[in-house]
């Protein structure tokens, strides 16, 4: 019969879960800890779904979580990846400029990066930047050269791997939904498990989890879906490796990007639009209780009074290939209608305020017994071991760790 006695449960299986019970094991190898995972495999929702981009740290205040955890994260990442067999190319990206407004924002954007403490940005002529994506049409570029692509989920399956090795009474269950939870007792689709303390990673269900452990909020998770277009084989050759927009300070979103895959794939996207269903990656996936909650929200009413222009948009663009190809081909003018095939989509959890703000920073909270990973927005995969560090952390206070 399988031990259902754990020293700590974590909700979730993504990257963030996986890296905190692994960084926990490693301070702890005697704790006995269990990883819960709804789905029938690990980093089946946000991690195994976005671009696989190994960030650098350049767009995010300088001084915040997101900057410091972004920037260590991706030392410990590469660290990780070269010592466990993980695909991984740290290639460098370009940020193009299309006008001369943005190529002002870009100047901005290298002094960012630098303040927290990237190397080697460069901003780039025409002439230069072709060197690197001949294809490419803009006024100017910044190269970023610590940036890369990584299989995320490989390195999800690798820390499970690493967990159960240090102590062979940890366990990592997939296919196993929490239902409910009441003091140490965790009642599950595969029955019920006892442990002393919880930490909840649990993405696009967060802030309900939260709430059902009676943590007061003042903010909530909205889904946003994101569609990817893949370039044909045919087309590959027109993108070298990481080819992004100038980022629009107005908008909460990077805006569509090409992204050379570890596979070697070649992927365009994601838009950004509402979703209707929090796991929701087809375009006409809906769910009341879903689309009730986010609409009865004055946080989500008031993103989309101030943003009605941008949402518009990006929905049109969800359902015309010609509106997306348009869109690409502000950097690429020379892609056509037959060099993009629709791909693969992926939901993102975004925090917002009862204000309508983003909440933009990780957010962690304790309760009681537990701890909540309440908001962990991109960069979160790339700075996903500095975070688990981080809940690690709090974890051995919180829970009174020896």
């Amino acid at each position: 019969m399988q031990n259902k006695e754990f020293d700590i449960a974590i909700v979730g299986g993504g990257i963030v879960g996986l890296a905190t019970a692994f960084s926990l094991q490693k301070k702890f190898s005697q704790l006995k800890l269990v990883v819960f995972e709804k789905e029938k495999e690990l980093a089946f929702h946000q991690t195994g779904r976005n671009s696989g981009v190994i960030h650098s740290g350049l767009y995010y205040k300088p001084g915040s979580f997101k900057a410091k955890n972004c920037v260590e994260g991706r030392k410990q990442l590469i660290e990780f990846a070269k010592g466990n067999n993980v695909d991984y190319d740290v290639c460098g990206k370009i940020v193009v400029a299309i006008n001369e407004e943005e190529s002002r924002r870009l100047a901005q954007l290298k002094i960012n990066g630098e303040k927290n403490g990237l190397v080697g940005l460069n901003l780039l002529s025409p002439d230069e930047f072709k060197k690197i994506e001949p294809n490419v049409e803009g006024v100017k570029a910044l190269w970023v050269p610590e940036a890369g692509i990584i299989d995320y989920k490989g390195v999800t399956n690798k820390f499970s791997e690493k967990i159960q090795s240090i102590n062979a009474k940890s366990r990592v269950i997939t296919h196993c939904e929490v239902l409910d939870y009441n003091k140490s007792e965790i009642k599950t689709s595969k029955g019920i498990f006892n442990a002393k303390h919880i930490i909840f990673c649990g993405g696009l269900f967060a802030d309900r989890l939260a709430t059902k452990d009676k943590v007061k909020l003042d903010m909530q998770i909205v889904g946003f879906r994101g569609d990817y277009y893949e370039l044909s084989d045919s087309a590959k050759s027109k993108v070298n490796n990481l080819i992004y927009p100038v980022p629009n300070p107005e908008f909460p979103f990077l805006g569509v990007h090409f992204t050379r895959m570890t596979n070697g794939d070649i992927e365009c996207g994601p838009n950004a639009v509402f979703t209707f269903k929090r796991e929701g990656y087809s375009k006409t996936a809906f769910n009341l209780k879903d689309t009730l909650q986010a609409l009865s929200f004055s946080g989500t009413r008031k993103l989309f009074i101030n943003h009605w222009k941008f949402g518009l948009n990006e929905y049109k663009r969800a359902f015309s290939k010609s509106l997306f190809l348009k869109e690409l081909q502000k950097m690429i003018p020379s892609l056509k209608m037959s060099d993009i095939i629709e791909g693969r989509s992926g939901v993102r959890a975004m925090a917002l305020g009862s204000d309508g703000g983003v909440i933009d920073d990780f957010k962690i909270v304790k309760n009681e017994k537990n701890i909540h990973v309440l908001n962990a927005p991109s960069p979160a995969a790339t700075a996903c071991l500095a975070i688990g560090e981080q809940i690690s952390e709090e974890a051995k206070t919180h829970f009174k760790l020896n």
